[in-house]
């Protein structure tokens, strides 16, 4: 028995025709039929025949199949990202045929079988502008024409391995990937004349191998990228930037996602409106995904120092000043912007000791720190409440973060993207001299360290930061420097127990011309210096708090 083909216009559908109406709909059913009965917005004026605006039986231009257009120019703007590692050229095989509508350069109507361009309905003579007509500048959508092969998989593990892709995903002769790769021209029953169903974005998960995610909206690809005319071009998101794309959801109108735009707008932010595909290194470039995996993003609940599940499989700078493609820790992240190259140029205090490698300052060599990268070296440390002792470790994000999330007692969402405590800060920490101590002033202090027991408890710690805060409205941070001192800078004798003077504030002895103070001891130790107009020279402590024997204040 012979196989009947079906005949449209005069002209019969053969080779991938004939394929496609053994797949399901048939192209007469489709936008593509853009005969004068074609169902879509862009058909003929009275042309009848439906394949004659790509193929012809006779008359045809050297180009399989039976081609009836002519090519259009290599003069496209192809796709290019600092993250590709495909290597697409200008368009070749099926894309290039694709593309002869599609660029919007060629009459729809011109056709290589007749003398005549066949006319459009309603004067259109191109694609009409939209989602259809890409243009000649190809960067703002998926590449094409490019071997895509093992060694190409070898150098993206993210890509499944040729040998592996499903069936309904051809690669062209030269095993390039084509237009024809996900789209079916002849075919539209799953939409956009893709190949096969899309859902849960089991098209785009037939090449690309993204790790799972527990964050239901982040597993849906085309929540966050378009294939075809995306505004960010890199990257191929829906938004013009990676902080655009992320705040169509996080912008406090998605039920299920936390309002990140709330903090963005706050006194001081974390800046993540940069440029998507920059040439790295980028000094001060910050996006969210410099912190954010959305791929890899976990729930739960974070313990220090271990990264937090939100942050997923990032990249980070370890304690020892390398860089590591999967942070382990918190504070690996944070050196990425935060350590030997500083997105911030100045300390937000000005100390006698100046350093802005926040990976030195908590380096467990230092001198002495705030326990990030390890438990700190002080054992004796009374004013601890009783969630935190000398050997707990605390997440950057325990003092940095939103001051109306969670770790700040409120029910917004946390992380660092802004506050209105600066720097950044999720709670009030006064560095102004003559600040008048309270609980709100030093807020971000009391969140570990009882009130109390600083100020008013009988022993050691009684008098010395009693007279400083209470009486003399000094600010803590006038001597102590809440992230550490490197080794490089500070000893053990002189910038031990976070010791670290202020500036602006504190100034050298004009008696002796030191500035500096000496640890004498557990609970004891001297001063020599200037604050207030009050001379130290020296002013010593022991452990019963006050000033002892051979201390040497001369007031003004």
């Amino acid at each position: 028995m012979k196989l009947a083909l079906p005949v449209f216009g005069g002209l019969l559908l053969v080779g991938v025709t004939a394929a496609a109406f053994q797949q399901g709909q048939s192209v007469v059913d489709t936008p593509h039929n853009l005969s004068a009965s074609g169902p879509g917005v862009v058909r003929a004026a009275t042309e009848a025949q439906v394949c004659i605006f790509c193929h012809t039986p006779h008359n045809a231009s050297p180009i399989q199949p039976l081609w009836n257009r002519s090519m259009p120019v290599n003069a496209y703007i192809v796709y290019s990202s600092n993250a590709l590692d495909a290597e697409p050229g200008q368009p070749t095989g099926a894309s290039k045929m694709c593309l002869s509508c599609h660029d919007g350069t060629i009459a729809l109507g011109s056709v290589v079988s007749q003398g005549q361009t066949i006319q459009m309905a309603g004067g259109i003579t191109t694609l009409p502008p939209g989602a259809s007509n890409l243009g000649t500048d190809l960067s703002d959508d998926h590449p094409i024409s490019f071997r895509y092969g093992t060694s190409l998989v070898a150098r993206d593990p993210h890509l499944v391995d040729p040998g592996q892709l499903p069936a309904a995903l051809r690669l062209d002769a030269n095993g390039e990937l084509q237009c024809t790769t996900c789209h079916q021209p002849h075919d539209n029953t799953f939409g956009h004349f893709l190949v096969m169903r899309n859902g849960n974005s089991t098209l785009c998960r037939a090449c690309h191998q993204i790790s799972t995610t527990t964050v239901p909206a982040h597993r849906d690809c085309n929540v966050c990228h378009r294939a075809h005319t995306a505004p960010s071009g890199p990257y191929l998101l829906t938004g013009d930037r990676i902080s655009t794309t992320c705040l169509t959801c996080h912008d406090g109108s998605h039920p299920r996602a936390l309002n990140i735009a709330s903090d963005l707008s706050k006194f001081d932010v974390h800046d993540t409106s940069s440029p998507v595909d920059p040439a790295e290194p980028v000094p001060r470039h910050v996006t969210c995904a410099d912190c954010h995996n959305p791929h890899t993003m976990d729930r739960g609940a974070g313990r220090a120092p271990n990264v937090h599940p939100n942050f997923g499989q990032v990249r980070g700078v370890s304690a020892a000043g390398s860089p590591i493609q999967v942070a382990n820790y918190e504070y690996e992240v944070c050196y990425k912007c935060h350590a030997d190259e500083n997105a911030l140029t100045a300390p937000h205090v000005s100390r006698q000791i100046t350093e802005i490698n926040t990976r030195l300052e908590f380096d467990l060599s230092a001198i002495s720190f705030h326990p990030v990268a390890g438990p700190g070296r002080n054992r004796d440390v009374p004013s601890l409440k009783p969630r935190w002792t000398t050997e707990s470790l605390v997440y950057c994000s325990d003092c940095h973060g939103s001051d109306t999330g969670r770790g700040a007692g409120g029910a917004g969402p946390g992380g660092v993207h802004g506050s209105n405590e600066e720097p950044l800060l999720v709670a009030r920490y006064e560095t102004s001299d003559h600040t008048a101590e309270s609980a709100s002033a030093y807020a971000l202090c009391y969140q570990c360290h009882y009130r109390h027991v600083i100020l008013d408890a009988v022993g050691p710690l009684r008098d010395v930061h009693r007279r400083h805060i209470r009486d003399e409205n000094t600010p803590c941070s006038a001597c102590h420097d809440p992230h550490g001192i490197s080794s490089a800078q500070g000893s053990m004798l002189n910038n031990s127990h976070l010791i670290n003077f202020d500036s602006s504030i504190v100034f050298a002895d004009p008696r002796t011309g030191r500035l500096e103070f000496r640890d004498l001891g557990t609970f004891a130790g001297e001063c020599f210096l200037q604050c207030h107009g009050v001379a130290h020279s020296p002013a010593a402590y022991d452990d019963r708090g006050g000033p002892s024997l051979n201390s040497r204040i001369i007031r003004p």
